[in-house]
Parts: C-alpha cells; sequence; structure tokens
C-alpha cells in the first residue's frame, strides 16, 4: 500500500514550483510509459454529465475530464525540460517578434477518429469558428485574432490584427485549443451539433457510448498517431453524483480511480490505510481552483460597494479554510492565487474577517436592522459541483445571516445552476469555483471583464461593468513586454480587491485516489484532463 501521499501543504506548493520557474512546462511522453503493460479496462467515476463534451466551446474541467482522452489540443503542459510544453497537434510553434503572427508546424499522419486526414485547415475553422467566436476562454485570448493562413496543409499562421503576448498564447494552448474536424461542423449549427455529445476527435480514445445515469465509454484509438499508445484498451466514467459512493465503490474495486477529490477530505486519512489504494496530489498543479462569491450587480443593493465590502467582512476565511476544507486550501487574498508568483500581487490588501466592521458598513449603506433583526434578503445559489462548494454555501448563509442579511438557499443540479447563473442572472449571490490556469488573460480577466454576452459559463454575468479595469484588461491582452505585462496584471489585482466585483474566498487544489495498479497518475500539472494516453494498469 503506497500511504497518504499528502499534506496541508504540498497541495498548494507544487503549482508554485512550477509557476515560479514559468509554468507550465516541458516534457515528453512520461519517462518509462513505454514499459507499461498494454491492455485493459479503467474504470473511474465521473460525479457530472456535462451538457457537451466539446472543450473547444466550453473549455472547463467537467467537459475536459472525458473529453480530453478524444479530443486534443496544439499543445499540452508537462512536468519538466524545455519550451514550457509538450507538443501534441503541433509540432512546433514560434512567434514574431512585433506580437503579430505566430507560426504553427502541424503533426503530419493523423487522422480523425472517422478516418478523414486532421490538416491546417481544420485548426484555422476551428480557431476562426469556434475558438474564438463561441469558447468562453477563447473569445479572451484570441480577441484580436484576424486570420488564420494555411500555406499547406501542415501549417497555420495565426495572425493579429493587434500584438498578442506570446507568453499568453503559449500559456494558453493547452486549455484553449482543442480542435474540431471541420468536415463535421462547418455549415451546421455549431452549438447545436451532434459531435458536441459524439465527440469525434484525434487523440488516444474514441467516443464509445453515453447512457445517461449510468457511465460514459471510451475505446482504444488503434490509428493513433503516438507509437505505442495508448495503453488502455478502454475507459469507462462512471457516473457517481454522490461522492460518498466513490470512496465505497473504489474499497470494492468497482472502479479503480477517483480524481478531483471526488473521495471527500473527511475520508482521505481512512481510504489511504485500505490495502491496494494510493491518495496522490501531483496532477493539479495548473489547475488552482478558486473559491469565490459571485455577484448579480443588478441587485441595487448589491451594487453598492459598502455592501460587498460588508459581505467580505462577514466571511470567516480561515474558518472556511479549517472546516470546509480540512486544512487542504488557503485563504485568498484576490482574484491571482498566491502559488502564481508570476502575476501575484503580494501588495493586495485583503478584507479582514470584522463583524463590528460589516455591521457598520450595512448601516452607513442605509440598511439597518428591522425589529426582527434582518436587513434584507439575498437569493444564494451554491455550485453544485463539489461538496466544498456546496459546505460552503450552508456556511455563508449563516455568516451573512449574523450580520442582519437573510439569506436563501437555491440547490440546483449543474444544469440548472449553469442556466440560472450564466444565462438567465436568476440569483443575487452565487458561489463559484474558478480556476486560475496559469494566465489571468486565461481564465480570470473573464470574470470581471464587461461585455461578455449571456450565457458564457464561468464568466462575468453579474452585470459588473468598470471602465478602468476593461481599459487594464484590454491593454494587458497587448502588451508584449512581460514586465509590463505584469505591472497591469498587479493593478488589476488591486482594483478587484478594492472594488469587490466577486469576492475571493480561498484557493486550493485537488486528491486522486486510485487502485495500486493504475500506473502514470498525476505525471502532467494537468493530469485528470489530459489525454491518459501513457495511463496504464500493471499486469
Amino acid at each position: 500500500m503506497a500511504g497518504l501521499l499528502i499534506s496541508r501543504r504540498n497541495l498548494l506548493l507544487g503549482a508554485g514550483a512550477l509557476a515560479a520557474a514559468g509554468w507550465p512546462l516541458r516534457m515528453a511522453w512520461a519517462a518509462g510509459a513505454e514499459e507499461a503493460p498494454r491492455g485493459g479496462r479503467l474504470v473511474v467515476a465521473a460525479d457530472s454529465e456535462p451538457r457537451t463534451l466539446n472543450p473547444a466551446i466550453v473549455a472547463s474541467n467537467g467537459v475536459f475530464f472525458i473529453a480530453s482522452k478524444v479530443i486534443e489540443p496544439l499543445a499540452e503542459a508537462m512536468m519538466d525540460g524545455e519550451g514550457g510544453l509538450a507538443p501534441r497537434l503541433a509540432q512546433s510553434w514560434e512567434g514574431s517578434e512585433d506580437g503579430l503572427s505566430i507560426t504553427f508546424k502541424l503533426r503530419e499522419g493523423v487522422t480523425w477518429h472517422d478516418g478523414e486526414p486532421f490538416t491546417s485547415a481544420d485548426v484555422a475553422f476551428s480557431a476562426m469558428e469556434v475558438w474564438k467566436p463561441l469558447q468562453n476562454l477563447g473569445r479572451v485570448v484570441f480577441a484580436n485574432l484576424d486570420t488564420v493562413e494555411t500555406p499547406d496543409a501542415h501549417t497555420a499562421i495565426f495572425r493579429f490584427s493587434a500584438p498578442t503576448p506570446i507568453q499568453l498564447i503559449r500559456n494558453a494552448l493547452p486549455v484553449v485549443t482543442s480542435v474540431l474536424p471541420k468536415h463535421l461542423y462547418e455549415g451546421t449549427d455549431i452549438a447545436a451539433n451532434p459531435a458536441n455529445k459524439a465527440p469525434v476527435g484525434t487523440g488516444p480514445f474514441k467516443f464509445a457510448e453515453h447512457r445517461p445515469g449510468e457511465y460514459y465509454r471510451l475505446t482504444r484509438n488503434d490509428a493513433y498517431w503516438g507509437e505505442g499508445l495508448p495503453k488502455l484498451d478502454e475507459v469507462i466514467f462512471r457516473v457517481l453524483p454522490d461522492r460518498a459512493a466513490a470512496a465505497s465503490a473504489l474499497e470494492a474495486g468497482e472502479i479503480q480511480l477517483a480524481a478531483f477529490s471526488q473521495v471527500p477530505l473527511v475520508d482521505l486519512e481512512r481510504i489511504a490505510s485500505v490495502p491496494g489504494l494510493k491518495v496522490v496530489t501531483e496532477g493539479y498543479e495548473a489547475l488552482t481552483y478558486q473559491l469565490v462569491v459571485e455577484i448579480n450587480h443588478r441587485n441595487e443593493i448589491l451594487a453598492d460597494q459598502k455592501v460587498r465590502q460588508a459581505i467580505s467582512h462577514a466571511i470567516d476565511r480561515d474558518f472556511v479554510v479549517d472546516t470546509v476544507f480540512l486544512g487542504y486550501a488557503q485563504a485568498a487574498t484576490g482574484p491571482v492565487p498566491q502559488n502564481a508568483p508570476q502575476f501575484y500581487n503580494p501588495d493586495v490588501k485583503p478584507y479582514s474577517f470584522d463583524i463590528e466592521r460589516a455591521n457598520r458598513l450595512l448601516d452607513d449603506a442605509g440598511y439597518p436592522r428591522g425589529e426582527d433583526g434582518k436587513r434584507f434578503s439575498l437569493r444564494l445559489l451554491p455550485a453544485p459541483f463539489f461538496s466544498e462548494t456546496r459546505q460552503f454555501g450552508d456556511y455563508l448563509r449563516q455568516a451573512l445571516g449574523k450580520v442582519g442579511i437573510d439569506v436563501t438557499l437555491v440547490n440546483n443540479d449543474t444544469p440548472a445552476h449553469l442556466k440560472a447563473v450564466y444565462t438567465d442572472h436568476d440569483f443575487d449571490i452565487a458561489v463559484g469555483s474558478p480556476v486560475f490556469r496559469g494566465d489571468p488573460a486565461i481564465s480570470t480577466t473573464i470574470l470581471v471583464q464587461s461585455g461578455i454576452p449571456d450565457g458564457v459559463p464561468f464568466s462575468n454575468q453579474g452585470g459588473y461593468a468598470n471602465a478602468e479595469l476593461d481599459t487594464i484588461i484590454d491593454q494587458a491582452a497587448e502588451t508584449i513586454d512581460t514586465e509590463a505585462r505584469t505591472a497591469l496584471y498587479n493593478d488589476f489585482q488591486r482594483i478587484v480587491v478594492e472594488d469587490l466585483p466577486l469576492i475571493n474566498v480561498a484557493e486550493w487544489g485537488f486528491t486522486t485516489v486510485a487502485s495500486d495498479t493504475v500506473l502514470n497518475v498525476g505525471n502532467n500539472p494537468r493530469w485528470p484532463v489530459s489525454s491518459w494516453a501513457d495511463t496504464a494498469l500493471a499486469s
């Protein structure tokens, strides 16, 4: 038995080391992967069933968890080596000094799962017709993408209308460049294409079937471009919404792996003592989750900065870390996590836990307590993605009640929550869990930037608008000089913390629990959402 490979510190320290070295880093396929046995079925716990399996439209970990084995990006993040990235559908990339173009040399001899050849036309179509106009994160990264030239079948030249930092593009490649087959999407309603639910890709596994409420099944791609890969014959994602059920299924041998802390933190010490099981913290270094309070600024009460400040002062972040996360997290100071020193601004001044100050701010804002002790009422929608987000929702209701804010919890399943918050704006406050992916422009600025269309998941759907902040975001997206770009993001963090378009509470990593028979677990910093081409089962 491998024992408990986890501590309250190493969940976050690994990410800091990677970021300090200029994450993401580069490595070929994991050393020793060729020696791993071939064959077998890996059964994995899945706690949800995404509405789409198209990461080119919705770049979220819930989608990537399944779809990244089928649909590939241009490059993937890896643990070590020169250059920062491991090639996937692109073998090399080079940016111009003026930031106006980047040239990708694409992998030859790659075919789609239906047998059609992969070419630069697929990359150009994906970039111009999907990533830029439709994807939640690509809208930001490729905002200034003007054209994609394809001088031959294996060259794609991205040309930008304004300087675009190569630092940003490189950091974004694993997250925003999932390539789709042009021949299946061109001329269709892309958002409604059947391939969004039964994806066709170039990855090591083919999509086979989905039985709602039961499982997703992926099978080996015998024509995969990676020599000797994949190792597994089949991957089954068994739908287990109840996290306690994942621990039981692991102990019973019904599944062999549960990622994203699907085994509750409170059970880790016990599960680590079970013979044949191991707890692994590696593989999440590039996926720092952030616990945030999302705010609907259309609500006149919440549009008042004093009210938002009072809510922030009413939250005991240390208590949240100790009770909700059992210490496996750290209190947040702002929108960029502390384990990202390339961008983190240590001078931001977070709001302290101060009930007296919170009450005084609410009084000053013109919301005195009534005879029943209540000032006003809010509807709170906790994200159903993790037990931690739901538990924090319970805590937040109680914490705000202590300062006279009457909170009604509205618990929805994942599709209903996403629709209520990001399409219908049918909330006052919500608990969210955005992910910091190595660069503020990839997944963080979209949380506060104005003008985001309705329906874009994990974005600013609270109606917040700040012209100064928008200007900084736009400038950083076009600033090639790394130091100048970092300075802009220092200002970005200062304004977000002062004005509170949302409230950052905590930041955390995850754990994987797996059978000892599962090999090559956690060997890249986005492992749960990577291809698993070299993941194997011991014979």
